[in-house]
């Protein structure tokens, strides 16, 4: 199972006509029951899963090509292929399914799917016939020949006659020195001839032909023929473009002639499919995928030769790296790699993964964080294309290379921040390169594809490094064209080493050169020496808007890394100047980043808008545009609606009390309406909270006579007893002497040691002279005895009235049932009723619930 002569990789071919790898693994013929018949094994060498199970049916057509390769289809849509790792393999399998077919291995192809009244018609014909008879080959002949090919190509049956044909008799060089004989004579009509015979070999879609057609003796004659287009006045050039205009630059030499002899004709192979041939017609659209194959395995042999060849690679890296390199060749290399990732893709993905973990180890990373800050447009263009890859592929793996290189580098040089300079000062004026960099940023920090493990959390490690160093330089020019600071605008200017000349547009003639670039003050957007005013340069105002969506993504994605940030930075407020842009699309971007924070319905962040008064703004925005019906509109109004559906209480009871006033007015809908009725209803259930609580927690004074107080006060402790689980708190009477409180209590206390010897730990204790301290509990977990906390209550100075009576006296006392604490509170009264109430018996209020 092991043996190499078996190994292969499986792969289909999808929708858009390119081979999906599938895996690889050992195949083996072997009789299957359930399919009644020989069948096509192949197992995984990972894991021996199945990877292919295909019974080889006598009516399929199997085809072999470029010795290694056998290929077929399943079904009308569903193409499948074996790609061998050695030659003798491939040859005992096709032996093998020929063996089931009862063909002979020397073929090419088993049979071809034919309609059944041709293959009526081919079973009559006798077995001498078996090969098409192809004319001479002479220049009279040429016509003869074009009607020949172009009549075999509607039906399968012929094409592949014709093709054994042509092999055998090695008719194409025949018919490409006719080529020759015919552009030597000018010999126009012949020309056209040869344009339909090799245009229709190439749609035989045979393995064979092609190896024969794109040698390096017949590529360029076939590139020839196929310049004379009867169609065009004029014949194209493309022998001219091949052989003069495109160049073939080693950026180090190719010591290797086979792998120098494969990148040629991958080339010209692909420049034929590309430009030469015209777009297939819906008919025509399966006739090339033989030569789509072609290529695919021409790329997969390319890249995996140069993988293996370390020496050309680490020879490569040394060029990249080293300063002494001039641009020319930097660019050189640059674009190498580019091409290099691009064909890589073809890679099955262990493969791939080998390979740009071959690439990280020779050190690629380090090499663009160089280029990428090269002036050089198409330099860092390139760079930009190759890190995309890379990011694509493992993200893990770039973010652990620029947490490292954060240990030996300051800020400015990290790679992150190349990346977000970088897009902060792209030249294109829709900001294209910006909008990709920008999605690579949001690969890197977005937590769903961090790793998490049990010994080191990926997504904590890169966010406290991604704030810390990095943050700052992705919000400076928010904060910056939202600033009324002239001085962080000036460390603005001087931080940023790249020319913001084609980012902000003067507004002045005259300029003031700072020491470090040729930016004017005038020439940053938003800038004012007196107020802060929004940036009215398009691209200035494209790029903020890019922030504020990397921005916003964080809101949504990032907890208390953002929250921090935004608390500490203000950002907030900073953002909402944008509303005042007269670019909509940004005063809409500065809207959704406060329309996310809403949307975590985080007390946390509410405070901090209320607080702040952030919702002005927004309001004046609203009222600003007027009765235009627009998205603003639209996006302004959603904001509030949600804060009215989700019923957002400190909000909606901030927007009321501060700016309904101006909002009133606004009747086309319902929502200003509906908040303040929320605020309304929400302020009517706390009066009638607070009208449900006993009135001495409200006034803390109410007169009784003293027999209906003795009454009720057993008739509380009666209940209070039976009751367990609640605390019972009652007020402090403040007027009461001081040296009769003691006394009494320790007489109650005494009558209760029986049922609550439990609390005797929580009983009062002493202080300082007039002062108790006692362990209190809110109600909700006093019958569990948690969250207690101490409460020091003074009582007031003692007065004249002496001792009181026994009622008057338990007043002042605390008592829970088994299980809860024993509490003393303070309640604060008012000075005036003290006097007037001194004097007053009082009931002991029953607080248990």
């Amino acid at each position: 199972m092991s043996d190499t002569r078996r190994r292969v990789k499986v792969y289909t071919l999808n929708e858009d006509r390119q081979w999906d790898d599938r895996g690889t693994g050992h195949v083996s013929s072997t009789y299957v029951e359930e399919l009644k018949g020989m069948s096509l094994l192949v197992r995984a060498e990972s894991d021996g899963s199945l990877l292919l199970e295909s019974k080889i049916n006598p009516n399929t057509a199997y085809q072999k090509q470029q010795d290694t390769l056998i290929v077929w289809s399943e079904a009308e849509n569903y193409d499948l292929a074996l790609s061998f790792q050695e030659k003798a393999g491939c040859d005992e399998i096709w032996e093998k399914i020929c063996q089931v077919q009862g063909k002979d291995p020397s073929v090419e192809v088993t049979q071809d799917l034919i309609d059944e009244s041709e293959e009526e018609r081919f079973e009559e014909m006798p077995e001498t016939s078996h090969l098409i008879d192809l004319p001479t080959c002479e220049l009279n002949k040429l016509e003869e020949i074009a009607d020949l090919v172009t009549s075999v190509l509607s039906s399968p049956i012929r094409r592949e006659k014709l093709a054994l044909a042509l092999e055998n008799e090695g008719y194409i060089k025949k018919l490409l020195q006719l080529f020759q004989a015919c552009e030597n004579l000018e010999n126009t009509e012949g020309l056209h001839h040869l344009y339909e015979i090799i245009r229709g070999i190439l749609f035989l879609n045979k393995a064979t032909l092609f190896e024969v057609m794109f040698s390096d003796e017949c590529i360029m004659d076939v590139v020839g023929c196929l310049e004379y287009d009867p169609a065009l006045a004029q014949p194209k050039r493309h022998r001219e473009f091949l052989t003069k205009t495109a160049k073939f630059k080693e950026v180090i030499p190719i010591t290797d002639s086979e792998l120098r002899q494969k990148i040629h004709q991958t080339y010209r192979v692909q420049y034929i499919q590309d430009i030469i041939l015209p777009t297939p017609s819906v008919f025509e659209e399966n006739f090339l995928s033989t030569l789509t194959s072609f290529i695919f395995f021409n790329k997969v042999e390319i890249v995996s030769m140069l993988q293996e060849d370390e020496k050309f690679l680490s020879e490569v890296f040394a060029q990249l790296t080293d300063e002494a390199t001039d641009d020319d060749k930097r660019r050189e290399l640059v674009n190498f790699f580019k091409e290099f990732c691009a064909f890589s893709q073809t890679l099955q993905p262990q493969n791939r993964d080998a390979f740009f973990k071959t690439l990280a180890k020779l050190g690629i990373l380090p090499a663009l964080e160089i280029v990428m800050g090269m002036d050089d447009l198409q330099v860092r263009s390139a760079a930009t294309d190759i890190f995309s890859y890379l990011v694509e592929f493992s993200p893990s793996m770039v973010r652990e290379f620029v947490m490292q290189e954060a240990q030996q580098s300051d800020d400015d040089i990290l790679l992150i921040n190349v990346v977000i300079e970088q897009m902060i000062c792209d030249t294109d004026p829709e900001l294209g390169g910006a909008v990709q960099l920008m999605g690579l940023l949001r690969t890197l920090i977005d937590p769903e594809n961090m790793l998490a493990t049990t010994n080191k959390t990926e997504k904590s490690e890169f966010l406290n490094f991604f704030y810390n160093h990095c943050m700052h330089v992705l919000t400076a020019p928010l904060l910056t064209n939202t600033s009324e600071d002239k001085c962080e605008k000036d460390f603005f200017l001087k931080h940023y080493r790249y020319s913001w000349s084609f980012v902000c547009t003067p507004s002045h003639s005259h300029s003031h050169s700072t020491p470090s670039s040729s930016i004017s003050q005038d020439n940053i957007v938003g800038s004012n020496k007196n107020s802060t005013i929004c940036p009215d340069n398009y691209q200035t105002a494209q790029l903020l808007a890019l922030i504020l969506e990397l921005l916003t993504f964080c809101v949504e994605h990032h907890t208390y890394h953002i929250k921090n940030y935004i608390m500490n930075k203000d950002l907030l407020r900073r953002v909402l100047v944008l509303m005042n842009s007269k670019h909509t699309f940004l005063a809409l971007c500065a809207l959704r980043f406060m329309r996310r924070i809403i949307g975590l319905k985080d007390e946390f962040y509410n405070r901090y808008i209320t607080k702040g008064n952030l919702f002005e703004p927004v309001i004046n925005a609203l009222l600003d545009n007027g009765t235009r019906y627009n998205l603003l509109n639209s996006a302004v109004i959603e904001l509030f609606e949600f804060i009215r559906v989700e019923d957002i209480k400190s909000l909606t009871a901030h927007i009321v009390e501060n700016f309904y006033k101006a909002l009133e007015s606004i009747e086309y809908v319902q929502t200003f309406k509906g908040l303040k009725t929320k605020y309304e209803q929400e302020k009517d259930r706390q009066n009638q909270k607070l009208n449900s609580v006993p009135s001495i927690l409200r006034s803390n004074r109410f007169r009784r006579d003293a027999k209906a107080l003795e009454e009720d006060e057993e008739m509380w402790f009666n209940e209070d007893e039976e009751e367990e689980g609640k605390a019972v708190v009652a007020p402090v009477e403040k007027s009461k002497p001081e040296d009769d409180f003691p006394d009494n209590y320790e007489k109650f206390m005494e009558t209760k040691k029986a049922k609550e010897s439990e609390d005797k730990e929580n009983l009062p204790k002493r202080t300082s002279p007039g002062g108790f301290k006692f362990t209190f509990s809110h109600s909700a977990s006093a019958a569990n005895g948690t969250n207690s906390k101490s409460v020091v209550a003074q009582t007031p100075p003692a007065t004249s009235n002496g001792s009181s009576s026994k009622t008057t006296n338990l007043a002042t006392s605390v008592t829970a049932t088994k299980g809860s604490l024993v509490g003393l509170v303070d309640y604060p009264d008012d000075e005036e009723e003290d006097e007037e109430e001194e004097t007053s018996p009082r009931k002991r209020p029953r607080l248990g619930s």
